[in-house]
């Protein structure tokens, strides 16, 4: 009989949908379980570091790793998942670019504890304590090790090696299914490949592009929350800068079906380099104006620009944000 396969999932700095992904696969997840020894599942299961640590190298054969690289605890477990797995494979949108938490690179650690522990409206922290640079601490005669806050947030492969990446935010269940049973077949796709999801953009999936012109121009810019925009017409003919075209498709264009533009959480095309500045050259060229006061006024109305070109990217960019290329 052959061996089974042993599966890793861990998750780093998210929002733990990507991990919510993984039980979405709803009854398949029993076949998913029929197939293979999870083997470290900390956010469901009670497996601890010691156990991976006293595995021998190699002997995982896949690990799926979620969430950016945030903390020293992110970088010392997925150094040693790492070691000891035969594949690594980024899951989802922040583990493979950054995500929203990357877009925290545009300010410095201490800017980030400022705002989150003193200046929002929320917080009463009358005394105004704010984590120090101690990482050891006693309580009850026992010692803690508290984990470092990183100077920047990198996407896992600028701390170790990957082999696959899935996109999205979170990952869709037929993506994922699609990515592991590709992974399970053993006719694995050549290293830095893009599993379960298209090679095409999103627009040639979605519902709305037969009503979308070889050629979009449009004279506006407009927000979401200011109007309601046609349930059968594209959105980005009604002047919403949906991301479809420069986006990678596979989701099934969930979002346009909800009549909200996409967002671009599953990234660029294999053959882009920066997602963000291919999306804002593509919303530059459809803009049909000439005069330049009327651009600046259009261009305005897109109230946070690197929000929306580089909301799951910015660590991976060329930009990388304003600590995004510095040392941790």
């Amino acid at each position: 009989m052959s061996e089974r396969v042993k599966v890793a999932f861990y998750w780093c700095a998210s929002c733990g949908g990507c991990e919510e992904a993984v039980v979405d696969l709803a009854e398949k997840i029993l076949d998913v379980i029929n197939l293979v020894d999870i083997v470290f599942w900390p956010v469901a299961m009670d497996f601890k570091l010691e156990d991976v640590e006293r595995m021998p190298d190699n002997s995982i054969t896949v690990s799926f790793i979620n969430g950016g690289i945030r903390l020293s605890e992110h970088e010392k477990v997925v150094k040693l998942l790492r070691q000891k797995s035969k594949l690594v494979v980024a899951f989802g949108a922040c583990s493979s670019w950054g995500g929203i938490p990357g877009l925290a690179n545009l300010y410095t650690r201490e800017e980030i504890l400022e705002r989150a522990y003193l200046t929002t409206p929320t917080t009463h922290n009358p005394d105004k304590i704010i984590p120090g640079s101690k990482t050891e601490v006693e309580i009850d005669n026992t010692k803690i090790e508290v984990p470092v806050f990183l100077a920047s947030l990198k996407p896992l492969d600028e701390v170790i090696d990957v082999d696959y990446y899935i996109p999205g935010c979170p990952p869709t269940p037929n993506v994922t299914w699609k990515a592991l049973e590709t992974l399970l077949s053993g006719n694995l796709p050549s290293k830095g490949s893009v599993l379960g999801a298209s090679d095409r953009s999103l627009c040639d999936e979605c519902p709305l592009n037969k009503t979308k012109p070889e050629n979009v121009l449009i004279k506006e810019f407009k927000r979401i929350v200011n109007f309601n925009p046609e349930p059968n017409k594209c959105l980005l003919v009604q002047g919403l800068p949906c991301l479809g075209p420069v986006t990678r498709g596979g989701c099934g264009a969930l979002c346009v079906n909800a009549n909200m533009p996409c967002t671009g959480c599953f990234g660029p095309l294999s053959d882009v380099r920066d997602y963000g500045g291919k999306a804002i050259s593509y919303l530059a060229s459809i803009l049909d104006l000439d005069n330049e006061e009327d651009i600046k006024r259009e261009l305005s109305k897109i109230i946070d620009a690197t929000g929306l070109v580089y909301k799951y990217y910015l660590p991976k960019s060329a930009l990388k944000g304003k600590v995004g290329g510095s040392k941790s």
